[in-house]
């Protein structure tokens, strides 16, 4: 089963703390949700509201159009997997996964084919008499997931579940996630503090901070396209450009920069475009700046820059620059694996127009 959820004006408050402020989400049934953000931002205050484990200061909590505010977590349609897995060290994995089943009343023969049902749906069915410890920390992860899914939740709640595994296995069960949520269509909430876990598994992202929702979209959306100064800088690394408008008209605006005036149209200013005078920053990631006459799009070139620093990642250099106009600011540009890439050298500030995100300064 699947189900919509649906959080209106959620507040959580703890004496005089607020870790949840005046929060609103809709997710679609069927849909992969991440909440994503640093430590202490409300993602697993959410979560633990979602499943009934906290109780909302105010707000309404739907889930399938059913209220849920103050249902207790054993009546909601909803399960919770959580890091540490919580496997019982002495029975076997059928078992494990086939207890909620059992608490449930479910009869033996048809638990056993459950569970025996969705340990092969994630590749673990030849293991079923297996006992925990016998089982690397990848597998006991897709015990757990397989034990959380037997009982067919209409929302899947998951917190961290991915976080004690080191990063090759981590990657490859964020693909095995993706794949299996497909399959069964279950609505899934999962909450990391990971930019690139989020971006791998998730239909769309919530990015949070200080308790409220500052993004929310398609992981491209939220990369390209932030609609914030946070959101742009906790999704990945980008160069902040401090500018003030001195022209907006017909939907474009004219930015001075240090580095030079930029000429942006109005789909590069994600909160709408400003008038002149007023305060903002462009935002332009690494991968964005090229050099001058590369691809087919307007670029505006920034002025010229030298090489301070550079390192070598496979894919790319990650160049540090000195813009020769502003040469206490420092510039991180990625540049190609092919290139030749010296200290010193000198380089053009090139940079499609489109790829430039304008954002209110107000809001660093």
């Amino acid at each position: 089963m699947t189900a919509p959820v649906s959080i209106e004006n959620a507040t959580k408050t703890f004496g005089s703390f607020t870790a949840l402020d005046n929060v609103s989400l809709d997710i679609n049934a069927g849909e992969f949700i991440v909440l994503l953000g640093p430590s202490g931002c409300g993602k697993t205050t959410l979560l633990s509201i979602l499943g009934g484990f906290l109780s909302p200061t105010k707000g309404r909590i739907a889930i399938g159009g059913k209220e849920m505010t103050n249902v207790p977590p054993a009546k909601r349609p909803t399960t919770t997997m959580f890091q540490d897995y919580a496997l019982f060290p002495h029975m076997k994995l059928k078992d494990n996964v086939g207890f909620g089943l059992r608490m449930r009343g479910v009869g033996k023969t048809e638990r056993e084919e459950r569970a025996k049902s969705f340990l092969d749906l994630v590749g673990l069915k030849t293991s079923a008499d297996k006992k925990p410890h016998e089982l690397s920390g990848g597998q006991r992860q897709r015990v757990a997931l397989a034990r959380a899914l037997a009982v067919d939740p209409d929302v899947l709640l998951l917190d961290e579940p991915l976080g004690a595994l080191d990063l090759k296995l981590r990657r490859q069960m964020q693909d095995e996630l993706k794949a299996i949520q497909k399959r069964v269509g279950t609505t899934f909430v999962h909450v990391t503090h990971d930019q690139e876990e989020a971006m791998a598994i998730a239909d769309r992202i919530v990015v949070m901070n200080q308790g409220k929702i500052e993004d929310f979209g398609p992981p491209s959306e939220i990369y390209m396209r932030p609609r914030s100064l946070f959101s742009a800088g906790f999704m990945g690394e980008v160069n902040f450009i401090p500018g003030k408008v001195m022209e907006a008209a017909s939907g474009r605006a004219v930015v001075e920069t240090r580095l030079g005036n930029v000429a942006l149209p109005g789909t590069c200013f994600t909160a709408g475009v400003p008038s002149a005078g007023d305060a903002t920053t462009l935002c332009i990631r690494p991968e964005h700046f090229r050099g001058a006459g590369e691809g087919d799009a307007p670029v505006t070139v920034m002025g010229q820059a030298t090489i301070s620093g550079s390192a070598f990642f496979g894919t790319h250099y990650r160049c540090h620059l000195a813009p020769m106009a502003a040469p206490d600011m420092s510039i991180v540009a990625h540049m190609p694996q092919s290139a030749a890439v010296a200290e010193g050298q000198a380089v053009a500030l090139a940079v499609n127009v489109g790829d430039i995100v304008a954002l209110p300064s107000k809001q660093a």
